[in-house]
């Protein structure tokens, strides 16, 4: 049977306390949105994102999905009866979820959609260790759900039960949507709430079930402090997961990874490694303490760090090294190429077995531009060596330490790009003695008595 899925995105999110979307905040350096539609994408058919009004940047993040816009904030379940013009004639099930609720796995969507199939609604519930204000399941004799109790609302006894609402649910289309616009706003809020259309299933003879999952799938975010706690529950997946496939993490909970960086086998990385989006490492890499890399690719058997920065669009060839205090960006080093000191390497191509002297650059930038320099293979630079871009290296060059260059250099040539040294005899002791002031009486010193 199809299925389409309801993303409810409309948040302000003002427990944030920021100008940014709710669903936009990040967690591994993609939106917490993002996050459930790809969860989603395995698991349903068609997707709809219902976004508030004047939110471009969501929209955006939503495409190629469909988005519908939530003109007035009157709650969740009138959130999810705006996609019903989207759903009409739709045959299938159709599920609600939470875009503040980023955490919940494809695994779990599927077992929510098998028990729809045995029931009339299906819901996802949990038991937090901490139930705090949740709303409660309660359930008859059999297991199946009678309704759903606000913690406000609840009696001391119902407060009591540990099976708490995470709010997804699951029906045929033609009925939610029926469910939906029979939900009634007489509450204290005057909000249309979606929990509401539980009760409408039972009146209308359906079975209600409740498939749990664990709290760490579940939980909603609505302030920094959840989204940190939501934060180190995806970094602890990420790290198990390149543990399991053959990574060494020397100090696993400094390690920060991003939600798409590719780990090879037998690579090791130190302390205080932070990987950015779109980071692919090889096998038999080592990755030292405190490198940051995003946006790169990282070929077999290199060496990177410590204290190494690669940059968008960087690739370092295998077996090459970056040693610390190296800056990459947009940069192809050669296999075998070694650039292992202070050294800054800018919209560059460094050729095979090449080495790069410590305090290089490339300057790549002349306020208004972005030139290329070009090293070919086999090329020794200089230490504290400036190349001013556009400039082409030719194969086997060497440039002296300490060059200023401007021109392309030859294969196999050596480049000087320095002023000649010159020495003037006495000048430093003559220097001394403009700039050192006239001699100062000497102060007697009291000799300190000591203590008995």
């Amino acid at each position: 049977m199809s299925a389409a899925a309801i993303l409810l995105a409309a948040g302000l999110g003002t427990r944030m306390k920021s100008r940014l979307p709710k669903a936009l905040h990040p967690l591994a350096g993609r939106p917490m949105l993002n996050h459930l539609v790809a969860a989603c994408e395995g698991v349903f058919d068609r997707i709809v994102v219902v976004v508030g009004p004047d939110m471009p940047a969501l929209e955006r993040a939503a495409a190629p999905h469909a988005t519908v816009v939530q003109a007035e904030r009157l709650g969740t379940g009138h959130a999810a009866l705006q996609a019903a013009p989207l759903l009409a004639d739709f045959p299938g099930d159709v599920a609600v979820l939470y875009a503040d609720n980023p955490l919940i796995s494809a695994a779990t969507l599927r077992r929510l959609r098998a028990a729809r199939e045995e029931a009339g609604l299906a819901l996802l519930a949990m038991r937090p260790a901490d139930p705090a204000k949740y709303g409660r399941v309660l359930q008859d004799a059999a297991g199946d759900v009678r309704r759903i109790v606000e913690f406000a609302d609840a009696s001391e006894t119902e407060r009591q039960v540990g099976l708490c609402n995470a709010g997804v649910l699951c029906a045929p289309a033609a009925d939610l949507f029926r469910w939906l616009r029979a939900v009634r706003n007489d509450n204290r809020s005057g909000e249309y709430y979606l929990p509401d259309v539980v009760p409408l299933a039972v009146e209308d003879g359906k079975r209600v079930v409740a498939v749990e999952a664990a709290e760490a799938e579940l939980r909603g975010i609505n302030s920094r402090a959840e989204l940190a706690a939501a934060e180190a529950e995806v970094q602890a997946r990420l790290r198990r997961a390149a543990m399991d496939n053959g990574a060494t993490l020397i100090q696993p909970e400094s390690v920060v990874f991003a939600h798409d960086t590719r780990l090879g086998q037998d690579v090791t990385v130190g302390p205080n490694v932070v990987f950015g989006p779109g980071v692919t490492v090889e096998n038999d890499v080592e990755i030292r303490a405190f490198s940051h890399l995003e946006g790169c690719v990282v070929r077999s058997g290199a060496v990177i760090g410590p204290f190494a920065r690669l940059r968008p669009g960087t690739e370092v060839g295998a077996r090459a090294h970056v040693g610390n205090f190296v800056e990459l960006k947009a940069t192809h080093l050669g296999e075998g190429a070694k650039a292992n000191h202070l050294t800054y390497l800018g919209d560059a191509s460094v050729g095979a077995g090449s080495n790069i002297g410590a305090g290089t650059i490339t300057c790549n930038y002349d306020g208004f531009g972005k030139f290329r320099t070009e090293i070919g293979s086999g090329v020794f630079v200089g230490s504290h060596t400036t190349l001013v871009a556009p400039i082409r290296l030719g194969d086997g060059a060497f440039t002296a330490a300490g060059s200023t260059l401007t021109r392309d250099v030859a294969p196999d040539a050596m480049a000087f790009g320095r002023a000649r040294a010159t020495e003037k005899p006495g000048m430093a002791a003559a220097f001394r003695a403009a700039r050192r002031p006239a001699a100062a009486p000497e102060t007697p010193v009291t000799p300190r008595k000591e203590k008995t």
